[in-house]
């Protein structure tokens, strides 16, 4: 008891209490330096300065790669962060490149297309614009601006044409519509001669009007043709597919031919329609009458329209025949009757 009261003390109590101050100022020592600075175990280097997350106390980056050389997965250097960031931006860049050569090349080609059509459809108005031209100074030349023109219709200077052409054969014409066929009309070598060449001989999509090779001149047999385009102007034989309204038809069913040895030819318009180019519409000759009559019944059968007009094997007949929009083997034709002769030009 003595002793567990001696315990208790003065001396006991100075004991107790100076054991823990030692022990309490040994662990604060064993927190600083001798300097009395704090040592780096609360994150920061023996300087003061805090050593960032990730890197050493030298400043250096830790790896993240093992000690079998991979890279340590959840972990990556600020190094290798740069690097990728610097690779996507280099690749955007090469991406960004590669798209404006392809724009670029798109571009130069969208160009060439444009100068290339604008270049065509300048040509091919050129060539309208030159052929009317010419056409409308022929016209002036051979029949005048209507000063030349009686209650019988105009009179053709026939001698002014054949100086210019001597394939000069008729004229043609429509009245009261389609008023702009008003062309001379000319006999090739064959029928390719004109296709492409005007009536002064110049070279133009337009071409001329032509009789078929095969035909006499002086339009004397069974059936003639006549040849011309259909241009997209207007011009030419453009408008003969006006008739195939019915309407038109009664307003306009007759057109004229006028000849070099005074004679004035009108046809009576009697049948009209789309046939082939190797069709019997395109038959000169007959061995017999009957022969004829057939080929005669057959052009009023395939007429678009039934006209009532008569036509008989005392009859000599002129097609006109133009190419269609429907194939290179297709034709419109419209076919006339002579039903009027008068030798008074």
């Amino acid at each position: 008891m003595g002793e567990m009261k001696g315990s208790k003390g003065t001396g006991g109590r100075g004991t107790l209490s100076g054991d823990r101050k030692a022990g309490a100022r040994s662990a604060s020592q064993g927190s600083r330096r001798a300097d009395g600075r704090s040592t780096a175990s609360d994150g920061r280097r023996p300087d003061g300065k805090s050593i960032a997350p990730g890197r050493r106390a030298d400043g250096k980056s830790i790896s993240t790669r093992g000690a079998d050389g991979k890279s340590i997965r959840g972990a990556r250097g600020a190094g290798e962060e740069v690097y990728a960031a610097g690779a996507h931006h280099r690749g955007r860049r090469k991406n960004k490149k590669k798209g404006n050569v392809i724009s670029n090349i798109i571009l130069v080609i969208a160009i060439a297309v444009f100068c290339v059509s604008a270049y065509k459809l300048f040509t091919i108005g050129k060539g309208y614009y030159d052929g009317r031209s010419e056409y409308d100074k022929i016209k002036n030349l051979a029949i005048g601006d209507g000063d030349k023109k009686d209650e019988d219709g105009p009179k053709v200077n026939f001698d002014e044409l054949k100086a210019l052409n001597p394939d000069t054969v008729a004229w043609i014409r429509f009245d009261p519509e389609p008023k702009i066929i008003d062309y001379p009309v000319v006999q090739g070598k064959d029928n390719q001669e004109y296709l492409h060449k005007t009536f002064s001989a110049n070279e133009n999509s337009l071409g001329t009007i032509f009789l078929n090779v095969d035909n006499n001149p002086n339009f004397t047999d069974e059936n003639s043709i006549i040849y011309g385009h259909r241009m997209k102007d207007g011009s030419m034989f453009r408008h003969l597919v006006d008739y195939e309204d019915k309407a038109f038809w009664e307003a306009n069913p007759y057109f004229y031919i006028y000849t070099p040895d005074g004679q004035e030819l009108k046809y009576h318009i009697y049948s009209m329609g789309q046939v082939v180019d190797t069709s019997d519409t395109y038959l000169t000759e007959f061995n017999s009458q009957e022969e004829y009559q057939n080929f005669l019944n057959m052009t009023k059968e395939v007429s678009l329209y039934d006209t009532g007009v008569e036509v008989t094997t005392g009859d000599t007949i002129v097609t006109l025949s133009t190419c269609t929009s429907a194939s290179d083997e297709h034709r419109f034709v419209v076919r006339g009757v002579r039903v009027w002769e008068d030798s008074a030009q």
